[in-house]
């Protein structure tokens, strides 16, 4: 199969502003904290639904603008295990919101390259949600411009606890010698394992925290925390951000 191209009509970006652009540099993973939903509604004097809504047209703008930028994969926070703590009613707009979300993902993306893909606990999500998930990425599974990872029913603590059983299994049953337990096993095991760790980390809304996200794989990511929320974060956002990224040199420790 061959490399799959951005068409023109898709493209975010003018070849002017990306003369001086070098696509080469740019982080292979990007992982993202879309925050400040709700607060971009109240300030706006909207109702926070909306929030969430124009949320979604971030997701899809970000997607077209990452893969044109040469970002192959894009991981964003979409529904902690901690969001089931918010009101019924908001829980239950939001799960209605993703089976809508997936449904205009898998038009949108399945045609432009583009593949979804989840982490996180999917078996707590309603089973109509779980069944749309597994039919989008069916759908979405050739693409190869971009993978768009939802982070659905994820916590990080609950990810290193579900590879800590998997190993701790492993070792009773006496296909794993608890000296074998290394740091490359563990991210192998690692939701993430497929796309490997984010190089760039980026949390709208200017909050400084990471949320109980992806704690294992952000080690030694960029931080960038612009204060826009979320849906106001557009594509030229993020090229500011991998922009910034670019500049920086990267020492993991050395």
């Amino acid at each position: 199969m061959t490399q799959a191209s951005i068409p023109t009509d898709e493209q975010v970006f003018t070849d002017e502003e990306l003369a001086d652009f070098d696509k080469t540099l740019s982080p292979q993973h990007i992982a993202i904290i879309p925050d400040g939903n709700r607060r971009w509604a109240v300030e706006n004097g909207h109702e926070l639904f909306e929030g969430h809504r124009q949320g979604t047209q971030s997701v899809l703008n970000a997607v077209k603008a990452a893969a044109q930028l040469g970002v192959k994969t894009l991981t964003l926070y979409t529904f902690s295990t901690e969001n089931w703590q918010r009101p019924k009613h908001e829980v239950d707009f939001l799960m209605e919101l993703l089976q809508a979300n997936i449904l205009d993902y898998t038009r949108r993306m399945a045609d432009r390259g583009a593949r979804l893909q989840t982490i996180g606990d999917l078996s707590a999500l309603p089973e109509p949600v779980q069944m749309l998930i597994a039919q989008a990425k069916e759908e979405t599974r050739d693409g190869q411009l971009i993978d768009l990872v939802l982070a659905i029913n994820y916590g990080a603590r609950d990810e290193l606890r579900r590879v800590c059983q998997g190993l701790a299994q492993k070792c009773v049953e006496g296909t794993l010698k608890p000296e074998a337990i290394s740091e490359e096993l563990i991210a192998e095991n690692l939701d993430t394992h497929p796309w490997g760790d984010p190089e760039l980390f980026i949390r709208t809304s200017g909050e400084l925290r990471i949320s109980n996200f992806l704690l294992w794989q952000l080690s030694y990511s960029e931080l960038y925390a612009p204060k826009k929320y979320w849906p106001e974060f557009g594509p030229h956002d993020l090229l500011a951000a991998v922009s910034d990224f670019q500049r920086r040199k990267r020492r993991f420790g050395s």
